[in-house]
């Protein structure tokens, strides 16, 4: 097998496993608090369809998966940065 190996992550909300390139990544860093996109530190990662950012359940299980509370600025953001997706 040749060329670079396929990461793959599991989606918080529909538990399906993807490509880590095709996903959108929340991560808590420690000194800069949760940042989109980018990071290092406890993540959590979501698949880019409106079933799955939309969900009912989405705020508590990134909660329960990067163990942070969140503000309600943050989702406004996030549904901002996901309101484009199919």
């Amino acid at each position: 097998m040749n060329g670079k190996r396929v990461i793959l992550r599991r989606c918080i909300t529909c538990k399906q496993i993807f490509d880590r390139t095709k996903m959108l990544k929340i991560t808590n860093e420690i000194n800069s608090g949760i940042i989109l996109k980018n990071g290092f530190g406890r993540s959590a990662y979501i698949c880019k369809t409106k079933i799955c950012t939309q969900d009912s359940k989405l705020k508590k299980n990134l909660r329960k998966s990067l163990k942070t509370n969140f503000d309600e600025k943050f989702y406004e953001v996030f549904t901002i940065e996901t309101q484009n997706y199919e």
